[in-house]
């Protein structure tokens, strides 16, 4: 079956999309799949058995990327075309079938939305297929020894970023003598790009326990250092969605962003906020500007998180 899959150009988005992905990927014997999305989101689907091309899409004036994908596509007949960006191009495409998603006020989950575009119940969780070689690689990165608590101070945008400050005090708490992970490695992940907002945390953790990973491993790496983390806290970002994606205990740290759209996805996740719903953050941001508006994560206090850690903790024992 001939599918062309178009998805996110953010890395969460893609990763809450791939559930779908591979919902199509089994259903059939010979899947023959094209995925079309953006060059953050691309390394994604390197490995994942059933996906032929990757066409990476770098945003042009005019439209240019829709006509790029066009040129590529126009000259195959498909069986399905899959489009989660809402374009025009699956119609301008020889295609037996169409799957177009539309914006949507409801407040199901983004997996939900996804999931019944194709009509399928239960909605497929999120899945990153990776070689045994990348395996290999996070086993060499995150070697056996003491657990670890893996985290994610990074935003792609300062007011949904929880203030350095109070992610060294949880690590603390988490990690001391008494606390659920005593003694645990910490991990630290984010892209390079953001190096300077991780900087605080990294410095605050002993050497020897510290796994600095900001910026040093791509994001199927990062997936399968993931995988080998007993607990991941981390503000609404693509790296909490591959942590929840991962299968570990995943909590994400919410304030101007939507958790009934983009709240970690599986079994051993929760996720927090302050006493501020994301609707009075927003009006905020309108009032303010949305350049000019600065952290609005302030309402979420230490020990709150650190409750909400414990008992996802223990829950998934």
């Amino acid at each position: 079956m001939r599918v062309l899959f178009i998805t996110s150009t953010r890395i969460g988005d893609a990763v809450l999309s791939t559930g779908l992905l591979h919902h199509l990927i089994e259903a059939d014997s010979s899947p023959d799949i094209w995925v079309a999305c953006g060059v953050p989101a691309a390394p994604l689907f390197g490995e994942t058995p059933g996906v032929t091309r990757i066409i990476p899409l770098v945003k042009k004036g005019l439209l240019g990327h829709w006509w790029y994908l066009w040129s590529r596509a126009v000259l195959r007949r498909w069986d399905l075309v899959v489009d989660l960006r809402g374009s025009a191009l699956a119609w301008l495409l020889w295609a037996k079938e169409r799957r177009v998603l539309r914006a949507s006020p409801d407040r199901r989950h983004r997996v939900e939305q996804l999931a019944a575009l194709l009509g399928v119940n239960p909605p497929p969780p999120p899945k990153i297929s990776i070689s045994e070689a990348t395996r290999a690689r996070a086993t060499v990165t995150i070697p056996p020894g003491a657990p670890v608590l893996a985290l994610g101070p990074t935003a792609n945008w300062m007011p949904k970023q929880w203030p350095a400050d109070r992610f060294i005090e949880l690590t603390r708490r988490l990690t001391a003598g008494g606390g659920p992970l005593e003694g645990a490695r910490v991990a630290v992940f984010g892209a390079e790009t953001e190096r300077q907002m991780a900087q605080p945390l990294i410095d605050a953790i002993t050497k020897t326990r510290l796994i600095d990973l900001v910026g040093r491993v791509d994001v199927l790496n990062a997936y399968g250092c993931l995988t080998r983390c007993a607990l991941y806290i981390g503000n609404d970002s693509g790296l909490m969605h591959l942590a929840a994606a991962a299968g570990i205990p995943t909590l994400g740290l919410f304030g101007p962003s939507p958790e009934y759209h983009y709240a970690p996805w599986g079994e051993h996740t929760g996720w927090v906020r302050g006493a501020h719903t994301y609707e009075d953050l927003w009006r905020e941001v309108e009032a303010i500007g949305g350049k000019k508006v600065g952290n609005l994560m302030g309402d979420l206090d230490v020990d709150h998180v650190e409750r909400a850690a414990r008992a996802l903790l223990e829950k998934s024992r």
